[in-house]
């Protein structure tokens, strides 16, 4: 505005030197014969009056100079006032982003993200000079990409909230809740008290993933709490994890270690497996359901019901197997009473302390857990729990990331030597898996005796149920240990049934395999298959066998005699030369007292070589046992 005033006072005034100019140059060609007096009297009149207009034209200029500078000053002070308002938001911004970073530490994930959207809300409310915008646009760079940060960490974790679980009172609820105040009232005091060691690293593992806190109670419906708690299906661990889905989630297992029983590395696992569940069912109590007897069957159950596919928990309940129809009202039982103990009757103790704190440290030597407990002088139970995935209270014979109690890191790196290598465990013979399929007539009573293995052992290796019928044309799977030992029943069988011919050899008879016909005549499975020339453990019905050489040495001639001496002399703790021509000169059966050493010290054969032809994984005897000698 000052300056088009500035600009108009200029015009103006050089408009009216025009006119005056030109108004003289009329006058003095008008008065051109004018005496000389009068021209210079009109003359003196034109120039003060340009002297006039040309002083008008200044104080006009001054005036407008004037105006200009009192809108700059006033201007000025405005601009420096806006100026350290939107410095104070800047830092306002960054003491934001400070808190922010505070929340996350925390792991404190919602006020993280709140805090920072209050961050960008600010610093888009400042509109500032050129260096202002420049911080503006670090800033929003710097706080989008703490933004995308947060929500990139967060993109596996499902919604959840604590409370998500619905907290309902039915009649299947109230009846767990009865058995837990009566006959399990102690199972559950004892649970309850041993949660507290782990409830920091659980609860710490579900928060993290966004899964309902309410699942820290889950192992002690699944295991008590117990770390080495073994179900019938062979489910191990605070979670119960059977070896396939353990695999399927990142879960190791091998001749020294079984993180089933880590309670860190199986939490991990079982936040994963339930994420996938309420990934594929969105109801938390469907997916507890699933949770206990498999994804497919609960998918089987929901697609048999043919008409809208309910797929909640309650739509389901009566169609499902009874053992998952009362886990998860045992679960929502389990809720109520720690919810409200006073209520239904219970004083629960106070939890354990937790001690579930450590410090990891590299060791590539056989330690035994409680000779390191010894040397850092703590207790052996803190340190077997921190290694709990360590199958023999020993660090393995490789490089193991060994977990020691916090602040103890010092004193072990000055003890390390001093902790005695320990001796590498005799570990448990190798199974083999052989599959009978089931004729009609058959039990699993007379199975069990026909392999030597007892009726639970199979059972469970098939998850067959004690009223479980059996079906003839089922295929069963039965477990054969690796070395072989004196059995009645199937000797008495044998004799029966199994006979070898002059020549020494066998024919084999329907439902025979090599694992049965070399326990029955105390050979190895290699042994028969080197002297039949046989690359596989396929026979068939007919099939001659050659049994331990062609002179029939132990063949059926002699068994009657020999099962006779072994009833008369298994329980001597010496043998005499009677005996042992009673039992033929190749065979040698264990008594009380006797070892591998002594053993082939008497017969002049080495350890090696004995463990050899009887097929022995490890030095484990016992009395009764019967052992080829030559």
């Amino acid at each position: 505005m000052v300056r088009k005033v500035y600009r108009f006072a200029v015009c103006f005034f050089s408009f009216c030197i025009v006119l005056i100019f030109s108004a003289c140059m009329t006058q003095v060609a008008v008065n051109k014969n004018d005496g000389s007096k009068k021209h210079g009297q009109n003359l003196d009149q034109t120039v003060e009056r340009q002297n006039g207009l040309v002083s008008q034209g200044k104080n006009v200029q001054e005036q407008s100079n004037g105006e200009f500078d009192v809108l700059s000053k006033a201007g000025d002070t405005q601009q420096d006032a806006k100026s350290e308002e939107e410095q104070e938001m800047m830092e306002g911004i960054l003491d934001l982003l400070e808190e922010a970073d505070a929340f996350w530490d925390d792991d404190d994930v919602e006020n993280t993200i709140d805090t920072l959207d209050r961050a960008y809300a600010l610093l888009l409310a400042v509109n500032g000079n050129a260096e202002v915008s420049r911080q503006k646009d670090d800033l929003r760079l710097l706080i989008s990409k703490r933004i995308m940060a947060v929500y990139s960490a967060q993109q596996s974790v499902t919604r959840g909230k604590a409370g998500e679980i619905p907290l309902q009172m039915n009649e299947a609820i109230e009846r767990e809740i009865r058995a837990f105040q009566g006959p399990e009232r102690e199972f559950f005091i004892s649970s309850y008290q041993r949660s507290g060691i782990y409830r920091d690293v659980i609860i710490k593992e579900l928060k993290m993933a966004g899964i309902p806190e309410e699942f820290f109670w889950l192992p002690l419906v699944e295991s008590g709490y117990k770390i080495n708690a073994l179900s019938k299906a062979r489910a191990l661990g605070l979670w119960q994890f059977i070896p396939s889905t353990g695999y399927k989630f990142g879960l190791t297992r091998d001749e020294w270690i079984d993180e089933r029983m880590d309670p860190l590395k199986s939490t991990q696992a079982a936040i994963a497996y339930l994420k996938e569940l309420h990934s594929m069912f969105g109801d938390w109590l469907t997916v507890l359901a699933a949770y206990n007897c498999g994804e497919g069957r609960i998918l089987r159950v929901i697609s048999s019901q043919k008409v809208n596919y309910f797929d909640r928990f309650w739509d389901l309940y009566n169609l499902l197997p009874r053992e998952t129809a009362r886990y998860v009202p045992r679960f929502l039982a389990t809720l109520h009473i720690i919810k409200d103990p006073k209520k239904f009757g219970f004083d629960l103790p106070e939890p354990a302390e937790s001690y579930f704190s450590f410090q990891t440290v590299k060791v590539d030597k056989m330690m035994k857990l409680q000779d390191v407990a010894a040397r850092l002088e703590v207790s052996e139970e803190s340190i077997t729990l921190l290694n709990a995935e360590l199958r023999h209270k020993m660090t393995p014979d490789r490089e193991y990331e060994l977990r020691i109690p916090k602040d103890c890191l010092d004193k072990f790196i000055m003890v390390s030597n001093e902790i005695p290598i320990a001796e590498k465990p005799s570990l448990a013979a190798k199974t083999s898996i052989v599959r009978h399929r089931v004729r009609s007539g058959e039990t699993l009573s007379s199975i069990s005796r026909r392999y030597g293995v007892s009726v639970s052992t199979i059972r469970a290796h098939n998850n067959m149920r004690t009223n479980s019928m059996l079906i003839a044309g089922r295929t069963l799977s039965i477990p054969l240990s690796g070395h072989h030992r004196y059995s009645r029943s199937s000797s008495s069988k044998s004799s029966v049934d199994m006979k070898v011919n002059p020549s020494g050899q066998y024919r084999v008879q329907k439902g025979d395999i090599l694992q049965i016909i070399a326990k029955r005549f105390n050979v190895s499975v290699a042994q028969i298959k080197e002297l039949n020339n046989l690359q596989s453990d396929k026979i068939y019905v007919g099939q001659l066998l050659r049994i331990k050489g062609s002179n029939g040495s132990n063949t059926k001639n002699n068994d009657s005699s020999e099962q006779l001496a072994q009833l008369k002399i298994k329980d001597k703790e010496v043998l005499t030369t009677d005996d042992i021509a009673a039992l033929s000169t190749d065979k040698y059966i264990v008594t009380k007292g006797d070892n591998l050493y002594r053993i082939a010290v008497k017969n002049n054969i080495d350890v090696v070589k004995l463990k050899e032809l009887n097929n022995l994984s490890d030095e484990k005897i016992i009395p009764g046992q019967i052992l080829i000698v030559k």
